[in-house]
């Protein structure tokens, strides 16, 4: 099994799977541009460690180990030794092939690199490098504490090995992997953007409100949450992303075009529960 494992990018799924990892007494190395954002990163993974203390799922002891065991870069070339690296960076193509370049460069060539894209081609990220057949998808959901599900992707030339060790990966986490088709939103969003599309479509329309529109999908679909928490959750501008991505990888199919009121969130700074402010408002559940 992995004994070092790099993350490259610390927002929400970045920390989230790092969290993960020393909670199941994995090594990690976490890297992102500058040591402002690692430092925020580790406080909020302590915060988030604390907060389950208090819930009584782990020791004030499993708190300090689990710390220790997070190293923190701001050189991708320090991850060189990692055997297994995940990529968490933006959902941009361009960002993701950047990282991937350097990556392959820098690291050994048994090492195992994927990218935890909701969305984006895998054959396409590790087309220009060196050993495609140890790169891969291996898609967590958020919130991530509380999301069983992996999609574990496989790129045309991505080995059986690879795959193998990921799901072993996966499963060490106490989560349930499952193998997808490197095409375009693979499962998840394939069926989740669609949803989306539509109830943002009676929104627009003004045949219901947010309220009425989730209280009716969770009903009739018994779900925990309906589209706008979703979105909510994902992070709008990370909905908005996605839904792009899938409507330009399908080549323009029209119900897959994202929806206006998606992007004037973004341009508004509404991005979510992360930004207290979103489809619903956050404030006062944040504050407490």
């Amino acid at each position: 099994m992995f004994k070092q494992l790099g993350i490259v990018g610390t927002g929400t799924m970045g920390i989230g799977i790092a969290q993960l990892a020393v909670l199941s007494k994995i090594d990690v190395q976490l890297y992102d541009v500058n040591d402002t954002l690692l430092r925020r990163s580790t406080v909020r993974i302590n915060a988030n460690l604390r907060k389950m203390v208090n819930l009584g799922k782990i020791s004030q002891e499993e708190v300090q180990a689990s710390m220790e065991r997070i190293r923190t870069r701001t050189s991708l070339p320090d991850l060189g030794h990692c055997d297994f690296i995940i990529e968490s960076a933006n959902e941009d193509i361009r960002v993701k092939k950047d990282i991937f370049k350097h990556l392959d460069a820098n690291t050994k060539s048994t090492a195992i690199l994927a990218s935890n894209t909701s969305s984006l081609s895998i054959t396409s990220i590790g087309a220009h490098t060196r050993n495609p057949e140890r790169i891969a998808g291996v898609h967590f959901f958020n919130p991530i504490e509380t999301s069983v599900l992996v999609e574990v992707v496989k790129g045309y030339k991505t080995n059986n090995e690879t795959i193998e060790k990921i799901i072993a990966f996966v499963n060490l986490l106490g989560k349930t992997p499952i193998i997808v088709k490197d095409t375009p939103g693979f499962i998840a969003n394939r069926v989740s953007q669609p949803l989306f599309g539509e109830a943002l479509r009676l929104l627009g329309e003004n045949v219901a409100d947010v309220e009425q529109i989730d209280h009716i999908v969770k009903i009739i679909g018994g779900i925990p949450a309906g589209p706008f928490e979703s979105m909510d959750q994902i992070g709008i501008d990370t909905a908005f992303a996605e839904a792009q991505s899938l409507f330009e990888q399908s080549n323009g199919e029209p119900r897959l075009r994202p929806h206006p009121i998606l992007k004037q969130m973004v341009e508004s700074g509404w991005l979510g529960k992360k930004t207290n402010k979103g489809f619903f408002n956050y404030e006062e559940t944040n504050a407490k």
